[in-house]
C-alpha cells in the first residue's frame, strides 16, 4: 500500500493511493500518525480497500503533498552509511551505526519550500535518503530478523544538512546542522515493506536539473535490519518515530558542487517509493 497526506499544512487529508485512484481515508482514521500505527491502522485500511468501501478523493490531484506521516515523536538519523560518502567526507566508515538526531518539525512535505538560514556562513546541502516508520514499538530486539515486523513502511527523505553549523562549531555533535525548520522533506508516499525491496533501492538527486548522486540501498554498510535491531538496544523506538538511513555520495560537501542557494530547487527520487521537488528561500 501507498499512504499519503494531502491538503494544507496541518488539515492535511489521509490517502491510500492506487496507480489509477486515490481513496480517502477520513472514514478509518483522521490522519496518519502514530496513534493510527500504534492501534493497527494499517490492516484497518486494507481491509478496507479489499472490502472496496473507501470513497475517492476526487480532487487528490490539486491538493499539496503532505509528509505521508503527521509529526512524528523522533526522527533519528544514521551517519556515513555509505563507503564512499564517508570517503568524500574524509573519514573513516564508521565500525558501528552514527546516531545523530533531528527535531520533529524538520518534517514537512516533499515539494514545500525550504527556507534558508540567516547565516551568511551557511552551506546547506541536500542528502537523499531511505527513511523508515516505525510502526509498533520496539526494544532490545534479539536479533536483526526481528527488525521488520516493527517496520511500518519506507520513505524518500532529504536530510538537509547545514554544515557550517554541523562541523565547525558544532561542539562535536551534528544536530545544529540538521534541525532548521523544513530540513527533512519526506514522502510523496508512505509504502509498505510489501510493496519494495529495500535491499536494492536507487537513489538519485538532482540541483537545478544537474545531478548529483545515483547510488543504491545495497552499498550501506549498516542495512535496515541492522540499524533498527542496534538502536532498539539504545532506546525504546515507537509508532511513527522516522529513522533515515543515510545518503550515498555526490553531496556539497565532497567539494564538487556548490552549496544551495536562494532559488535552488533540489530533486529527489528513490525507486518505488517517489519524487520530491522543493525549492530553497532565502530568509525574510
Amino acid at each position: 500500500m501507498k499512504l499519503a497526506r494531502l491538503g494544507p499544512r496541518g488539515a492535511e487529508i489521509p490517502a491510500l493511493v492506487s496507480d489509477s485512484t486515490t481513496y480517502d481515508l477520513r472514514g478509518v482514521t483522521p490522519d496518519i500518525d502514530p496513534a493510527f500505527l500504534a492501534r493497527g491502522g494499517l490492516a484497518e485500511v486494507r481491509s478496507a480497500a479489499e472490502a472496496g468501501s473507501l470513497p475517492e478523493l476526487s480532487d487528490a490531484a490539486g491538493l499539496r503533498v503532505g509528509s505521508p506521516i503527521a509529526r512524528p515523536g523522533s526522527v533519528l538519523c544514521i551517519g556515513l552509511n555509505y563507503v564512499a560518502h564517508a570517503a568524500e567526507s574524509g573519514v573513516e566508515p564508521p565500525a558501528n551505526p552514527v546516531l545523530f538526531l533531528k527535531t520533529p518539525n524538520t518534517v514537512g512535505g516533499p515539494d514545500d519550500q525550504v527556507v534558508l538560514p540567516r547565516d551568511p556562513n551557511a552551506k546547506v546541502d541536500w542528502e537523499v535518503e531511505l527513511g523508515l516508520v516505525i510502526g509498533s514499538a520496539a526494544a532490545n530486539l534479539d536479533s536483526p530478523e526481528q527488525s521488520l515486523a516493527h517496520v511500518a513502511g519506507f520513505v524518500l527523505t532529504d536530510d538537509l544538512s547545514e554544515r557550517y553549523g554541523q562541523l565547525e562549531v558544532s561542539g562535536g555533535q551534528w544536530s545544529k546542522g540538521k534541525c532548521l525548520p523544513g530540513f527533512c522533506p519526506t514522502g510523496p508516499w508512505l509504502v509498505t515493506p510489501d510493496e519494495v525491496d529495500h535491499r536494492d533501492l536507487r537513489l538519485r538527486s538532482w540541483v537545478n536539473g544537474e545531478p548529483r548522486q545515483d547510488s543504491t540501498t545495497k552499498d550501506m554498510i549498516f542495512d535496515v535490519e541492522f540499524i533498527v535491531w542496534h538502536l532498539s538496544q539504545y532506546m525504546r523506538l515507537e509508532p511513527g518515530d522516522l529513522v533515515i538511513t543515510g545518503t550515498p555520495q555526490g553531496v556539497g560537501l565532497s567539494g564538487r558542487f556548490p552549496y544551495l542557494k536562494d532559488g535552488d530547487v533540489v530533486e529527489m527520487e528513490i525507486e518505488g517509493l517517489g519524487r520530491q521537488r522543493h525549492q530553497m528561500v532565502g530568509s525574510n
